[in-house]
């Protein structure tokens, strides 16, 4: 018996990626002036996959399973072109600026789960405030 929708479980994964992806800004503001460093980044199809799976039905049995495991969307990359003459490639506007995007995202992830379980607190009250 499922308690929670599937919603709850995408919200779930949402917010894991905003975490995963913070991490790795963080990284990168934190090794801005480190020589060779190379800036990683999670990736960035993982937004897409995110949708799939809040929309995805299994019309056919040879189609693939829907479910997986969070390490297959979660994965980091690191970008191998550089943009300083230390050999680093962090461009410390862009992080800031995908810093706060994140953040939003982080935020808007946050407050839709929050709703979701005030929806659940009110029907277990029996809608009674």
């Amino acid at each position: 018996m499922k308690i929670f929708s599937t919603s709850i479980s995408a919200l779930e994964k949402g917010i894991q990626y905003s975490g995963m992806k913070h991490k790795a800004i963080s990284q990168n503001i934190a090794n801005v002036d480190t020589p060779n460093y190379k800036r990683k980044e999670v990736s960035p199809n993982f937004g897409q996959i995110y949708q799939d799976a809040i929309h995805a039905k299994k019309t056919d049995s040879r189609h693939h399973d829907f479910t997986g495991t969070s390490k297959q969307a979660f994965t980091i990359n690191n970008t191998s072109h550089s943009y300083s003459h230390n050999g680093n490639n962090v461009d410390i506007d862009k992080e800031m600026s995908d810093l706060a995007e994140n953040q939003i995202y982080y935020y808007t992830m946050i407050d839709q789960l929050s709703g979701k379980f005030q929806s659940l607190q009110n029907v277990i009250k029996g809608g009674k405030g």
